[in-house]
C-alpha cells in the first residue's frame, strides 16, 4: 500500500493510503516537475541507486554488483570500477523511469551519495589519487590504532581514516610529501560531482573524532595529533587535509556540468541540482530505520554487521570494541561493528543449491533461503551443541586477526539441519553480542531496536535470533528492505524540506508515520539458549585462533 501524508478529520497528520493509479499519475508529475530525490549508495558488494517521489517512497532503482580485490596486500576498488558502477546503476534507474512512467529523467529535485565508511583516499594538488583506495576492510594499521587510542583516550579502530594516515606517517610512506587532501569514498564521489570538499558529520566521524558539542572535528585531539605527527616529521596541518564537516539539511553544493556528465554520460541530466552532505552507510542505515533519536538503535546485517545505539551521554570508559560515531545530525552514537556476518551463511546455501541441482531440482535462491531459514526455527535455542565462526576476515571484537571460517561439533552434538541453520544465524551475531555486553555494563538504555538487511527478508527467523542475541525486542519495518540508498535519498529530500523540522521529526512525521513494523520480544527459552551458545562461542575462540596458525 502507498501512502501520502494528509490530515485526519480531527486535524492531526496521518498516513492516508492512495490507489496505485493515483500513485502512477503523481509519480509522473513528480518526475516531470523535478519533485524527486535520488540516493546512490556504494556498498561492499553492490552499488544501488534509488529515486523517490514526493511521497518519499521509491519509484525506480538500479544497481551494479562489484567486489573488492586484494592487490599487493591491500583490499581495494579501482577508480575505473567506481565510476563504471556509478554510471551503470544510474543508467538502469533512469531506464526504469522511462519504462514505467514514459518520462526521460532530465532533472531531479536533490541528490545524495553515501558509501562504506572509513578507509583512505589520498590526493595531491593535481587531484590525482596517490595510493590505491584503502578500504575499511584492511587491518594494516595496528600500531597507529594503539598509539592514537592511547594519546586521544578515545577508541580509534584500524579502519578509521586517521589510523590509515598516521600509519602511513609511521611507515614513512613517500606519498605523504604530496598529500593535499584525503577523504572517504562518499566524499570523493561528491567532490568530483560538485567540486565541494565536504562530508556529512556521520561519515566524518569515521575519519576523525567529532566533538558532540561543536559537531565538528575535536580540536583537542587535532592538537594532540599535530604533536604526534611532528615528532615523526609530518608537519602538514591536519584540518587543512580533512573535508569540511556538514550536518544533515545543510547546503553541500550543486551538480556541476562536469559532474552531470560523470553521472550521466548521455548529457540528458541537467546540472545545477542541489546535493545533500555525503554520508556513510552507518548514517543512512539509521535514517532508513528511523533510528536517529536518543535511546533508539538499529542493527544492519549484511556482509559485515553493526549495531548503532544513539547515546544520551558519552561512555564512561574507552572500549576498543566500541566505535563512537554520530548520526547525520551530529548526535553521539555507539557502534558495535563486526567485520563478518552473512558470508558463511551464503556459502552454505550455495552448497545446498549445488546439491539440489545435482539431483536435477530447480530451486530459486529465494525459495532456498526461505526454506533453510524457516527450518532454523525448529532448532534448539542453544543450537544443539554446535559451534561455528563465519570469519572470512579478522574480527576486532574477539581479537582474531585473520579469517578462518570454521564449523565444529563434538560426537555428542545434535547435528541436524535445523540446528545447523540456527547455528549459523546465531553465529552471525556472535561477535556483536560480545560488544553489546560492554554497552550493557555501561547501563545504556535502548527503547527501540530496528533490524534491517537481507538476513531479515524471511519473516521472523533472523529477527527472533537477533532479539535473543541483543536481549531486547527487535522491530522490522515494512521498508526494511529499502536499505541505505533509500536512506541517503531521504537525506537528499530532507535538505529540500521547507518546514523547520529536525531530522528525527522529519522521519517520524513524514516518512514513517504509517509504518509501525513487526516487533518480536525474545522468549525466556531463546534468551537462555543464546546465553549457552555465547558461552560456547567464547570458549571456542582458542580453536579459531589455532586454525589461523595451522592453516596458513
Amino acid at each position: 500500500m502507498n501512502y501520502i501524508l494528509g490530515l485526519s478529520n480531527s486535524g492531526n497528520k496521518e498516513a492516508i493510503p492512495i490507489k496505485s493509479e493515483e500513485k502512477m499519475v503523481q509519480t509522473k508529475l513528480d518526475i516531470m516537475d523535478g519533485r524527486t530525490a535520488l540516493g546512490i549508495e556504494f556498498g561492499s558488494t553492490r552499488i544501488k541507486a534509488v529515486l523517490i517521489g514526493s511521497d518519499l517512497t521509491p519509484v525506480a532503482g538500479g544497481s551494479y554488483e562489484w567486489e573488492n580485490k586484494l592487490e599487493e596486500g591491500i583490499w581495494t576498488y579501482s577508480l575505473e570500477e567506481i565510476w563504471k558502477g556509478l554510471r551503470v546503476s544510474y543508467r538502469k534507474m533512469a531506464a526504469e523511469v522511462f519504462e514505467k512512467y514514459g518520462e526521460t529523467l532530465t532533472k531531479i529535485g536533490s541528490i545524495g551519495f553515501s558509501a562504506m565508511m572509513h578507509g583512505y583516499m589520498a590526493f595531491d594538488e593535481q587531484d590525482e589519487l596517490l595510493v590505491p583506495f584503502r578500504t575499511w576492510r584492511n587491518a594494516i594499521t595496528s600500531e597507529a590504532e594503539e598509539k592514537l587510542t592511547a594519546a586521544f583516550h578515545y577508541n580509534i579502530p584500524q579502519r578509521w581514516s586517521i589510523a590509515h594516515l598516521y600509519q602511513a606517517i609511521l611507515n614513512r610512506e613517500e606519498h605523504l610529501a604530496e598529500i593535499t587532501y584525503f577523504t572517504t569514498l562518499a566524499g570523493y564521489i561528491h567532490w568530483q560531482l560538485t567540486g565541494q570538499k565536504v562530508l556529512g558529520v556521520g561519515d566524518a566521524s569515521g575519519m576523525f573524532p567529532i566533538n558532540s558539542t561543536t559537531k565538528n572535528y575535536d580540536q583537542t585531539m587535532l592538537n594532540i595529533f599535530k604533536e604526534l605527527a611532528e615528532k615523526e616529521g609530518f608537519t602538514k596541518e591536519l584540518q587543512a587535509l580533512l573535508p569540511k564537516v556538514l550536518l544533515a539539511g545543510e547546503n553541500a553544493g550543486t551538480l556541476t556540468q562536469e559532474g552531470a556528465y560523470l553521472l550521466d554520460p548521455t548529457g540528458t541530466l541537467q546540472p545545477g541540482i542541489p546535493l545533500c552532505p555525503p554520508e556513510g552507510d552507518a548514517g543512512t542505515g539509521m535514517v532508513a530505520t528511523n533510528s536517529v533519536g536518543q535511546r533508539t538503535g538499529n542493527v544492519s546485517a549484511g556482509t559485515s554487521a553493526f549495531a548503532m545505539i544513539v547515546l544520551e551521554e558519552e561512555l564512561k570508559e574507552v572500549h576498543p570494541e566500541i566505535d563512537l560515531v554520530t548520526t547525520p545530525a551530529g548526535d553521539l552514537v555507539a557502534m558495535v561493528h563486526t567485520n563478518n556476518c552473512s558470508s558463511e551463511i551464503n556459502a552454505w546455501v550455495k552448497v545446498f543449491k549445488e546439491f539440489a541441482e545435482s539431483l536435477g531440482l530447480e530451486i530459486s535462491g529465494e525459495k532456498l533461503y526461505d526454506t533453510l531459514f524457516t527450518k532454523a526455527l525448529e532448532g534448539a535455542p542453544d543450537c544443539g551443541g554446535l559451534l561455528s565462526y563465519g570469519y572470512y576476515s579478522g574480527e576486532n571484537i574477539t581479537g582474531v586477526n585473520e579469517g578462518r571460517p570454521l564449523f565444529v561439533r563434538t560426537p555428542e552434538s545434535d547435528f541436524s539441519l535445523a540446528n545447523f541453520m540456527r547455528l549459523h544465524l546465531s553465529s552471525a551475531f556472535g561477535a556483536m553480542r560480545i560488544g553489546m555486553e560492554i554497552l550493557k555494563k555501561e547501563q545504556i538504555q535502548i527503547d527501540k531496536l530496528v533490524g534491517h538487511g537481507g538476513i531479515f527478508k524471511t519473516p521472523e527467523v533472523g529477527q527472533r535470533i537477533l532479539a535473543a542475541a541483543m536481549e531486547a525486542p527487535v522491530t522490522v519495518l515494512e521498508t526494511a528492505g529499502e536499505g541505505g540508498a533509500w536512506g541517503i535519498a531521504l537525506l537528499a529530500a530532507y535538505q529540500m524540506e521547507e518546514e523547520s523540522l529536525s531530522l528525527a521529526e522529519f522521519l517520524e512525521q513524514k516518512v514513517f508515520a504509517g509504518d509501525e513494523g513487526v516487533t518480536i520480544i525474545p522468549t525466556e527459552e531463546d534468551l537462555q539458549g543464546y546465553e549457552q551458545f555465547t558461552e560456547r562461542y567464547l570458549k571456542g575462540l582458542t580453536i579459531e585462533k589455532a586454525a589461523i596458525d595451522a592453516l596458513k
